[in-house]
């Protein structure tokens, strides 16, 4: 059984409070407005003013959100304005500490209307919800009707702001009265940050991110990762998404889905750079909108015919078949291929970029096979050097590793960590070592761009052979 302790500890003197909330016609300020607002004045013993009207927000309320609140457009066609309302509420709240159950969002709408009222608004900020898990830990629901429920405060006239409003109150006066581990003097210090944070985001997971580089993951209640990441410095970054939070809707929807964060720490910026673009590929998160163009689907292919010809072909990519290079398009392949064979005076019918039937000018044109196909493996001698094979090497996270990122035939193969003494000296023997990742052309520029500023990081081949 629960058990309420009535004595107030001591919380900083002076403070007032607003503790406020609002009903509005949906769940992001950029595009909704209030329609009621209740703010109660408190001065850490008892309510000492109080305030609360109908909001006219200038838009349709929507049928489901009259259902929830029971208020209608007919109900708000001849109340106030936010904006008459604005100055009123502004000198309410500019010097209290502003206190909501789940207070980004109130906080939100309020800070976007007044704004737009031309009142710069900054204050701290207290939330219920991350209150009551410190204060009153362990509780199945920390929703404000199963809180009600569960610490016996009565609460009348649900979803509408005065209703909500004084059961936060009795909520907020429960929570002083048995603060004694002093959490809500912690959470309003300026070194706290903690109102910034996701609802569903515990602090403590911040406080173990470490600061150096590396990949972040972003994941949802069921654990489903819902953005990734890259960072120089993983906490600053991770913070960084949490200290200017947006009014528009994609935002708001993906701050309130955060419940946790995962993370790899990598070497440097450029291993974070190209494990993050891995992963987006690999996870397919919902919140990453860049990086997510479709695999490379296409290759170069040859082939001999039964007369001895080495024909090139492009064709969507076979598990079978060892591919000579990879493009995202069909039509950067033709291309590709129209150009080396145009360079290389290759036959455009054995290139398959002309279907018609070859004849046999067609083969006295291209002489005996053994001189057509000279000219063939002069073409894909340049591509070679045009889409060449190497390793990027750098430091390991250990002292005794390195890092190997592989380029093959101008496309990225994969990366992992190895022994710094180990002799890889041949290109299959790293691929058997290192992990297979998705090729992307973010990556490739990237490694490319790396090896021009770093040429003694680069390990070419050779045949095969390490040089």
């Amino acid at each position: 059984m629960l058990v309420i302790c009535l004595y107030f500890v001591s919380v900083k003197k002076g403070n007032t409070y607003a503790i406020v909330d609002i009903e509005t016609t949906g769940g992001h300020a950029g595009g909704n407005g209030i329609t009621e607002i209740a703010i109660f004045i408190h001065d850490g013993n008892k309510v000492v003013e109080r305030f609360e009207t109908l909001i006219n927000p200038l838009q349709s309320i929507p049928y489901h959100i009259t259902s929830l609140t029971g208020i209608s457009d007919e109900m708000v066609a001849g109340a106030p304005t936010f904006e008459e309302v604005a100055e009123k509420i502004y000198e309410l709240l500019k010097h209290s500490i502003f206190v909501a159950h789940h207070v980004n969002f109130d906080h939100s709408f309020i800070r976007h209307q007044l704004k737009q009222s031309q009142f710069e608004w900054q204050v701290k900020k207290l939330c219920t919800v991350r209150m009551s898990r410190k204060i009153f830990p362990g509780l199945l629901s920390y929703s404000l009707g199963n809180l009600c429920r569960q610490l016996h405060i009565p609460i009348e006239n649900r979803h509408r702001a005065s209703g909500d409003a004084l059961a936060t109150v009795a909520l907020f006066e429960k929570l002083l009265a048995n603060d004694t581990g002093g959490h809500i003097n912690a959470m309003l210090s300026r070194k706290s940050g903690e109102h910034w944070l996701p609802i569903q985001l515990d602090k403590a997971q911040i406080e173990v991110l470490p600061e150096a580089p590396g990949v972040y993951y972003f994941k949802n209640a069921a654990g489903k990762v819902i953005y990734v990441g890259k960072a120089i410095n993983i906490r600053k970054r991770v913070v960084s998404h949490f200290n200017k939070q947006g009014i528009d809707k994609r935002t708001q929807l993906f701050l309130r889905q955060i419940s946790a964060i995962d993370h790899k720490v990598c070497v440097n910026e450029l291993h974070a750079l190209v494990l993050e673009s891995a992963e987006i590929k690999r996870l397919w998160p919902s919140y990453n909108k860049s990086q997510k163009q479709p695999l490379r689907q296409y290759g170069l292919y040859q082939f001999e015919d039964n007369k001895g010809y080495i024909r090139l072909a492009i064709d969507r990519k076979k598990k079978c078949f060892p591919v000579l290079c990879q493009f995202n398009l069909l039509h950067e392949g033709l291309v590709m291929l129209r150009k080396l064979a145009v360079e290389f005076n290759l036959n455009l019918k054995y290139c398959l970029l002309d279907k018609t039937p070859i004849t046999e000018e067609d083969y006295a044109m291209m002489g005996n096979h053994e001189q057509y196909n000279q000219k063939v493996h002069q073409a894909l001698q340049a591509l070679a050097v045009r889409l060449p094979t190497f390793a990027v090497l750098d430091e390991g996270l250990q002292e005794n590793e390195q890092l190997y990122l592989l380029i093959e035939r101008g496309s990225f193969w994969g990366m992992g960590y190895l022994e710094k003494n180990l002799l890889v000296d041949n290109i299959n023997k790293l691929k058997e070592l290192i992990e297979p990742m998705a090729d992307n052309d973010f990556i490739r520029n990237s490694l490319f761009q790396y090896v021009e500023i770093h040429p003694e990081k680069k390990l070419v081949w050779n045949n095969e052979m390490a040089v």
